[in-house]
């Protein structure tokens, strides 16, 4: 069963990563716009943040979940092919809100999908399985863009996108083979439940203190393809900018993979989000230190490392913590907060760009930093 739930959120989350460079070369391929390919890209992303609470509470109140993320995820992926098919041949804004439509459905293959490891698998298992599911997302976020590129270099942009949204029709089909049981929908009404994600964030703790702390560092994090940019021409070197962001996403597979097999401080997984928060800051704020681009890229793998043990506990905290009747919504509330702050982050960092890549560098690794100082202070309330 392992295996199927990984084929699921493999291929979910690398049409997920992969669709926004293919969206973007296919409308600079059939319209030569970077405006309408960044406003394509984000018509699939913006709705990812605003639907969270919205599709939580629908996975949260369904009796049979398999054919609801069927659902979604087949939508996303439908979207997804026929944003490549009509893009260029029907008016823009027919286009875009297709995207908005598929963008809305995002949240179940995101976050929401990890919210089913507490169904799918016992106790004493569900901690290394959340080390294989960050892996997955580490894996997308290589393999994703990178195979969008190639293949809308040779087939072309629409390929790319097809294949993409094939992946995720896919992922819908595999996933109505999970056992998921059928079970009686909370008692909740809706409008209490469309809050409930919130508010059990807010109310206990220790969902609190990941949430605010990896929301905060999801921020630092968003500046990251900026630096990597701007470190790519300090060391004039073009492939610097790629280069650093596959080693920290490498750092962060090889974490998850190790956490899966050893997940050290499993019994307090808060603890374990907060140190490797400040764990995390120290490499960054060494790389102002270090000459040349392969120092700088061991740094950013070291720094990424712990992003995956990091978001392992994150998701265990989760796990042992959200309400029953909320549960899959508070996964997803949390996933929408990281995108929602990471965008944040990117804006920031473009604003702030004049403080270069080392004063960029500083700031995100202060951020990091005081996340995981800010969240142990409302753990330390416990």
């Amino acid at each position: 069963m392992i295996y199927r739930y990984l084929a699921v959120a493999v291929l979910a989350r690398f049409a997920d990563e992969g669709a926004r460079v293919a969206l973007l070369l296919l409308a600079l391929d059939t319209t030569g716009s970077t405006f309408f390919g960044g406003a394509l890209a984000a018509a699939f992303m913006v709705p990812h943040v605003l639907a969270a609470s919205a599709v939580g509470v629908i996975a949260d109140r369904a009796r049979r979940r398999a054919p609801v993320y069927a659902l979604f995820l087949g939508g996303y992926g439908a979207a997804l092919a026929v944003c490549g098919l009509l893009t260029g041949v029907l008016p823009a804004a027919v286009v875009l809100l297709v995207a908005v439509l598929g963008g809305a459905c995002a949240p179940l293959g995101f976050g929401g999908l990890s919210s089913l490891i507490k169904e799918l698998f016992p106790a004493g298992r569900r901690d290394r399985v959340y080390g294989l599911d960050v892996m997955t997302y580490n894996l997308a976020g290589i393999c994703g863009p990178a195979t969008a590129a190639v293949v809308a270099e040779t087939p072309g942009p629409r390929a790319a996108t097809l294949l993409l949204g094939g992946g995720a029709l896919t992922a819908g089909l595999v996933v109505l083979s999970l056992p998921l049981t059928r079970r009686e929908a909370p008692a909740a009404t809706l409008g209490g439940m469309l809050t409930g994600g919130f508010g059990a964030i807010w109310r206990i703790r220790r969902l609190r203190a990941v949430t605010l702390a990896t929301s905060l560092g999801a921020g630092a994090t968003g500046a990251f393809p900026l630096i990597a940019a701007l470190l790519a021409i300090e060391y004039h070197a073009g492939y610097a900018s790629g280069a650093l962001l596959s080693a920290a996403a490498i750092g962060g597979m090889a974490g998850s993979l190790l956490y899966a097999r050893y997940p050290i401080g499993a019994r307090r997984p808060e603890r374990t989000v907060m140190i490797c928060l400040v764990a995390s800051a120290l490499p960054l704020a060494a790389v102002p230190f270090v000459p040349g681009v392969i120092p700088a890229a061991l740094l950013f793998g070291a720094a990424g490392f712990f992003f995956g043990p990091q978001s392992a506990a994150l998701f265990t905290s989760r796990d042992r913590h959200a309400p029953a009747a909320v549960h899959t919504q508070v996964f997803t509330l949390g996933a929408g907060l990281k995108v929602t702050t990471a965008a944040l982050g990117t804006a920031l960092a473009g604003y702030a760009a004049g403080a270069g890549a080392h004063g960029l560098l500083f700031a995100a690794a202060g951020v990091h930093a005081a996340a995981g100082v800010l969240g142990a202070a409302v753990l330390a309330r416990d």
